[in-house]
């Protein structure tokens, strides 16, 4: 599709030129809210937020608006847009308000909540996780009224935004229980997520799970002198120590018995995707290494490989003991190990749990007791075929919009796909605009404006393309 110049023609694109000012200017306006959802402090800007975004849909048209915040959960957006059609498909399109906090907030170049434009680059926290990528929805759907010259869209759309993603998403199974018939459709669009490159546009068909966990080690009640009972009793520190560097063998294999039972391998097809993606390794241990001199992961897979496809198995942290200042000859009466995992399909946080429980039995020595706490329930990990005829369709948009080839690729990290999935009952495609380097989640998070715009252009020429009857009539789950 590269070089057609129909594409420049396409009125989805005039659409989105014509509104982007007021698209940049509206999305400064939101990131000056800190909606920081896990520091309590914040919680009244997450409502401030949510009515934020409940008044900006309003001001566009939405004919149903509401804001979800009853309970323990913080707010929640959801909007409704009929097609004049009433056999069109209905397709709801997931992000979150909330924000991660700024911490270290003296490495930040301006104020987090002060948004700065610099070239093309609108820097503030939440404009690249997950606020750019809501409102690019919002200018998405203005754009295809527009190029369509209507006032209601081809599909029935839905928009459910979030307060918690930051935070684990702790209700979000109790919200799409409560509001099962509201948020019914055929179909899920995930807005956070990124494409490979600026020069290698992406679709994403999907994410690894995660599941965190943390193992004590207790020895005695309290810390005792080294040299009165050394060599006499277990040393907690010691045997946590052994646990941890017995949880890979020398090939970086993760040795929790059946832990790779459940894995899923890819496609050919998915492998030969990636390895067209362009890599080096430098450039990305420079823009994601965080300062590593060197890749390294599992013998016989790709540095994408690993990050897409494998689990993995990381120690987030360790502690016990003295470890101020100076020395403190003690035996520690505890320590503490942080560990997560990630998971591909066919995993499930539960089965490795069961088998982390074990892991762990095996390695706890006479004389310790052990205590293996998690995170929450989990994240299940989630992926859909390249095959399926909604990323056919995302695809296609994506191509027009960016006027360039498009190729699959997966995501990393971890996000409530899964659950949209399993609750909903409907397939989940994946369409985004940011980069992998936004910094999202550290200082000085940005967003490159002109990707957002070109993801709006491929949300407006897919709500076009989804009412194609030979296309809807494909998306039952």
């Amino acid at each position: 599709m590269a070089g057609d110049s129909r594409h420049s023609e396409q009125p989805e694109r005039a659409a989105v030129a014509a509104l982007a000012e007021s698209f940049v200017a509206g999305l400064a306006e939101w990131i000056r809210i800190p909606s920081i959802g896990v520091d309590p402090a914040h919680h009244a800007d997450v409502r401030r937020s949510a009515d934020w975004l409940a008044q900006a849909l309003v001001e566009d048209g939405w004919p149903q608006v509401e804001v979800w915040g009853d309970g323990p959960a913080l707010p929640a957006v959801f909007a409704c847009w009929p097609a004049a059609d009433p056999d069109a498909p209905t397709v709801l399109v997931y992000g979150h308000h909330d924000v991660q906090p700024v911490d270290p907030v003296q490495r930040w170049e301006h104020p987090p909540f002060e948004p700065v434009i610099s070239g093309d680059e609108l820097r503030g926290r939440g404009a690249s996780d997950d606020k750019g990528q809501v409102l690019m929805h919002l200018l998405g759907v203005k754009a295809h009224l527009q190029a369509q010259q209507t006032n209601a869209p081809s599909i029935t759309l839905k928009l459910f935004v979030e307060g918690e993603e930051e935070s684990g998403s702790p209700h979000l199974r109790k919200l799409l229980d409560d509001h099962e018939m509201q948020l019914g459709c055929d179909l899920v669009v995930f807005t956070d997520t990124a494409l490979h490159d600026r020069d290698s546009p992406t679709v994403n068909t999907g994410q690894r799970g995660v599941l965190g966990a943390e193992i004590v080690f207790q020895g005695g009640t309290d810390d005792v002198h080294s040299g009165r009972a050394g060599g006499a009793i277990p040393n907690p520190a010691t045997a946590l120590a052994k646990l941890v560097a017995a949880l890979h063998d020398e090939n970086g294999r993760i040795q929790l018995d059946g832990f790779y039972d459940d894995v899923r391998e890819p496609s050919t097809k998915e492998r030969e995707d990636y390895a067209s993606l362009p890599y080096d390794e430098q450039d990305w241990l420079r823009r994601n290494g965080g300062g590593a001199q060197a890749t390294r992961g599992e013998p016989g897979y790709t540095t994408y490989e690993r990050l897409w496809v494998r689990p993995t198995a990381e120690v987030n942290g360790i502690s016990g003991g003295y470890t101020g200042p100076g020395f403190k000859t003690i035996i520690p009466a505890h320590a503490t190990a942080k560990i997560s995992f990630r998971l591909v399909p066919d995993q499930h946080p539960d089965r490795v749990k069961e088998q982390l429980d074990a892991f762990v039995a095996k390695h706890t020595p006479p004389g310790i007791t052990a205590r293996v706490s998690v995170r929450g329930e989990g994240v299940p990990p989630y992926a859909i075929s390249p095959d399926d005829p909604a990323n056919e369709a995302v695809l296609e948009a994506m191509e027009l919009a960016f006027d360039q080839p498009v190729r699959f690729a997966r995501a990393g990290g971890s996000g409530p796909a899964a659950v949209l999935r399993q609750k909903l009952g409907v397939p989940l495609v994946y369409l985004g605009a940011t980069l992998p380097d936004d910094r999202v989640h550290a200082p000085n998070e940005r967003v490159v404006v002109p990707l957002l715009l070109k993801g709006a252009e491929a949300a407006a020429h897919l709500w076009r393309m989804l009412a194609k009857a030979e296309i809807a009539k494909r998306l039952s789950p």
